[in-house]
């Protein structure tokens, strides 16, 4: 990848837009990257990747909706109230188990 100061690319934009159409061109400012001028091509490219990735981001937010909505509705329906009676069914029985273990 060919780089050019700032300054440079002000200078001479016209070569600066030929390169780019060779490679992406690095423009760079106090000696840090500033930005990139790219070609049609590249861009094109650029552009085809982010669509590919959308697509995929959007089909996996998908499914898990439909892998959510699945689960849910395959999970049974548990009250609170039920909730904390099992909770106490566990404890008794640990506490029933640690009595035997003692004795």
């Amino acid at each position: 990848m060919q780089q050019v100061t700032s300054a440079e690319a002000q200078n001479r934009f016209g070569q600066l837009l030929d390169m780019a159409q060779r490679e992406p061109v690095a423009v760079t400012r106090h000696g840090r990257t500033a930005g990139y001028v790219i070609g049609p091509a590249d861009m094109q490219i650029l552009m085809a990747a982010l669509e590919r990735r959308t697509q995929a981001q959007q089909a996996l937010e998908d499914y898990a909706r439909l892998f959510e909505a699945e689960r849910a509705a395959d999970a049974p329906q548990i009250t609170d109230e039920e909730i904390a009676q099992e909770i106490k069914a566990v404890r008794a029985e640990r506490r029933a188990l640690q009595k035997r273990q003692r004795a």
